[in-house]
């Protein structure tokens, strides 16, 4: 693991406690707030790193169990721990797993209802004793389900009553008072990611599925986008080898994409920018003896309509160009432009 902080930024960290820099009137409010912020930053980190030391055989049959659950996830806390487990449901839904969020309070008020037989039921708590848990946990028992708990206490209620137990303890809250959650819901935000990673693995998940979840956005564009489905409205501009300079600059302008295809016996022989015409007019007096296949590029770039829209964007930066042509089977579809890309806010 790589923390960016230099020797001068670590030796800070290590002389001074949250009280000598509350009591320190040699250091500058901002100095103290930058020496604070970068202490919390290496504390929580810390705590992360030493959750590599709690990954055993509980998470992996964990994992499994999940896995192999005909049912769904219910993820369920309270507090500030219900927080993240909204934020756990939310990535595996998103990743192929189905999830639903069961607030503790709320669960012992009706919202019970939700959980079904087959569901696998996960319990976040860093104390693994609070009132509404102790509550929950026997009414779950007595539903049948399995039970994983994520908690910093092992020696806990939920940790007693649980199948599994995913370790989640942390030394200490980067919080002065060592009393709001900072460490401990870092750790468990992690814990659930990382279970999320294990299952997509586990189900071969792909770009393709996570797709299916992301349609909107630039995200969704990315995964989802074809060329075809950015040309299909999109004017075709041509001309044929023999056609007057004049006739190319028109076609130019009118189709307003910076460019034309020039076309022979239905098929792309070469295209025309309108970078082509500016040289053509420095190097030329007069162009009236000109016709565009003297002045066009053969062999351009082409892709299918087929192909996505995020790899035509990389192919258009690879070659720094800002225009594609578009052949489907030898078959002139349109042109792809680099600004037509931007507009739909893919980059």
């Amino acid at each position: 693991m790589v923390f960016y902080l230099n020797l001068r930024h670590i030796k800070i960290l290590l002389s001074f406690t949250h009280t000598n820099i509350y009591n320190n009137s040699i250091l500058d409010t901002k100095e103290n707030i930058l020496i604070l912020a970068k202490n919390t930053i290496l504390s929580e980190s810390e705590s992360i790193a030493k959750l590599i030391d709690y990954i055993d055989v509980n998470f992996a049959e964990a994992t499994q169990t999940l896995f192999n659950s005909k049912g769904r996830i219910i993820v369920t806390g309270i507090g500030k721990s219900a927080i993240i487990a909204q934020k756990m449901v939310a990535t595996f839904n998103s990743t192929g797993t189905p999830s639903l969020f069961l607030h503790a309070s709320e669960a012992i008020h009706g919202d019970l209802g939700m959980v079904q037989p087959d569901d696998v039921v996960i319990c976040i708590s860093k104390s693994g004793n609070s009132p509404e848990i102790k509550i929950l946990i026997p009414i779950l028992k007595r539903f049948g389900n399995k039970l994983i708990a994520i908690t910093g206490n092992i020696t806990s209620f939920l940790a007693k009553e649980s199948n599994f137990i995913l370790n989640t303890t942390v030394d200490a809250e980067s919080c002065p008072n060592n009393l709001a959650p900072t460490n401990s819901t870092t750790a468990q935000l992690v814990m659930g990611d990382a279970l999320a990673v294990c299952l997509m693995e586990l189900r071969n998940f792909t770009s393709e599925d996570f797709a299916k979840y992301h349609p909107g956005g630039s995200l969704g564009k990315k995964l989802l986008l074809r060329v075809k489905d950015m040309i299909e409205n999109s004017l075709k501009p041509m001309v044929a080898p023999d056609a007057s300079i004049k006739k190319v600059i028109f076609e130019i302008s009118e189709k307003r994409l910076g460019v034309t295809a020039v076309i022979e016996s239905e098929k792309v022989i070469g295209i025309i920018t309108d970078g082509d015409i500016r040289r053509m007019l420095n190097e030329n007096d007069t162009f009236t003896h000109l016709t565009a296949k003297d002045i066009m590029t053969k062999n351009p770039k082409m892709i299918q309509s087929t192909t996505m829209v995020a790899d035509a964007l990389n192919i258009l930066e690879d070659f720094a160009i800002t225009q594609l042509i578009v052949v489907d089977n030898g078959e002139y579809k349109g042109v792809l432009h680099l600004h037509d890309i931007l507009k739909e806010g893919i980059v």
